[in-house]
């Protein structure tokens, strides 16, 4: 073999070398390619099936609980953002955010119609009561049977109380209407609604009123306010309320000293009554708690505001009731009524009953001389107001002139219910014979006054002869 063919097998030799280097190189390069992107579709893979897994375990989950806002807070891996995966899940959670809200909604919807028809129908058997239980006061004048009935009739308020807080949270209207009443009256009405009303000492630095439209739900507000309190104290401590001016309204601040509010129940307490986002049934806990929904609806509805994001001085919570001036009103006291005028009923000021008169000597009960009685248009007897001591004779003992300052319930008891027989004795004695009354039992004149023996008041509620509601103020 020449020099010259070596040269020239060395050659080629160098060649097929150099071309295997090259091949091997890019072999090796391909396969570290084919690796990196495998591992990175690996990766991928396991982003999506923990994107699926987040969707199914979180998302859709906290969709059912919280709404989109709790959904939205669990983030997207990085390698999925703006990917047509990620633009797929984000589809699926706003069908499915829809379709809850939907759900929620309706289901809300139904549960609040079912609420308002069974509150509707609780209070239309709570005013049965309340009218049944009025009819057997004025039947009954045994003081036990009265002590009992005064009970049931302040339970009944206490259930009437319950049953219109939910009707009116599930969108009813209160569904009284009150004249104008003062705000010292308003919270005697609302102390006589919750169970431990004897705890709650009330004390007035204004003297105006609330407006007619807003009486019943202040009322019911100051209600919720007081029983909460009540509720979360102990019961050997009182329930302070004082009715305060302001700038441009009045404040009736209540005082407890209960156990106090936690940062984020003080923060959940303003959301329910600020009114501003409605609530749901299901949202209030598991048995539902109303009482700061309630008095939010009211709020949003009527214009007054309500706090309880400050301290009590007794270390409980102190709770605010703010009435702008266009809530308020000058409430005029009315003047006496004449005895044989038809009685004027007033929410503010009733006019209190005269005191009876002493028993005369060896215990005969002592008689006033008979007046002329006036006629109606139809020649009708035309009754006058029955006061202690205007008529005669008497058949039960007289109520002393003179109220002690702590008069139990079977006093107060003993007390309506001599009152009762007395006053039922002297219109007995009083009136004409039945033929010359051709008008039926069942439907007196227009003019006639009867009595109705009422539940004793809070401390300091004003009484007279006319019929008060559980408020204290005459229904309109």
């Amino acid at each position: 073999m020449t020099r010259e063919t070596l040269q020239a097998w060395l050659w080629c030799l160098a060649a097929v070398a150099l071309a295997v280097v090259v091949l091997l190189v890019r072999e090796r390069l391909a396969v570290v390619r084919l690796r990196r992107r495998i591992t990175e579709l690996e990766g991928l893979a396991r982003d999506r099936d923990e994107a699926l897994r987040d969707l199914a375990e979180v998302r859709l989950p906290a969709l059912l609980d919280g709404g989109p806002a709790a959904a939205a807070n669990v983030p997207v891996p990085p390698s999925l953002v703006g990917s047509g995966y990620a633009l797929s899940l984000a589809a699926v959670i706003r069908s499915f955010t829809t379709s809850v809200e939907t759900t929620r909604a309706r289901a809300d919807r139904t549960a609040r119609n079912a609420l308002k028809a069974s509150m509707r129908a609780l209070q239309g058997l709570a005013n049965e009561q309340q009218l049944a239980i009025s009819a057997m006061q004025d039947r009954h004048d045994d003081p036990a049977v009265l002590q009992d009935l005064l009970e049931i009739d302040h339970t009944n308020a206490q259930f009437g109380r319950r049953a219109q807080a939910i009707a009116v949270l599930c969108g009813s209207w209160p569904g009284r209407q009150r004249a104008a009443s003062t705000l010292l009256d308003v919270v005697r009405g609302a102390t006589s609604r919750i169970r431990d009303y004897r705890r709650v000492e009330a004390h007035s630095q204004v003297g105006s009123g609330v407006v007619s439209r807003a009486v019943e739900p202040v009322v019911l507000a100051v209600a919720e306010l007081l029983d909460n309190a009540a509720r979360h104290s102990q019961p050997n401590t009182t329930v302070q309320v004082g009715i305060q001016p302001a700038h441009n309204g009045a404040a009736i601040v209540i005082d407890d000293a209960g156990v106090g509010l936690l940062d984020q129940e003080v923060r959940r307490a303003a959301e329910l009554l600020s009114g501003h986002r409605p609530v749901e049934i299901a949202d209030l806990g598991d048995p539902p708690q109303f009482g700061f929904a309630v008095i939010g609806a009211l709020a949003a509805r009527y214009g007054f505001r309500v706090s309880v994001d400050t301290q009590s001085p007794y270390g409980g919570v102190r709770a605010v009731l703010f009435l702008p001036g266009e809530l308020l009103t000058r409430v005029e006291e009315d003047p006496a009524p004449a005895v044989d005028a038809a009685p004027a009923r007033s929410a503010a000021r009733p006019v209190p009953a005269a005191p009876a008169p002493a028993p005369a000597a060896g215990g005969a009960p002592a008689v006033t001389p008979p007046t002329a009685l006036a006629t109606t248009a139809n020649g009708l007897p035309r009754r006058r107001r029955r006061q202690l001591g205007a008529h005669a004779p008497v058949a039960a003992p007289p109520v002393p002139a003179e109220e002690p300052a702590g008069r139990s319930p079977e006093q107060a008891a003993a007390m309506i219910g001599a009152f009762a027989r007395g006053t039922r004795s002297g219109r007995a004695a009083g009136e004409p014979a039945p033929a010359a009354r051709p008008a039926p039992a069942s439907e007196p004149p227009a003019d006639e006054e009867t009595l109705t023996v009422r539940r004793p008041p809070a401390a300091g509620t004003p009484s007279d002869g006319s019929r008060p509601d559980h408020e204290g103020n005459p229904a309109t």
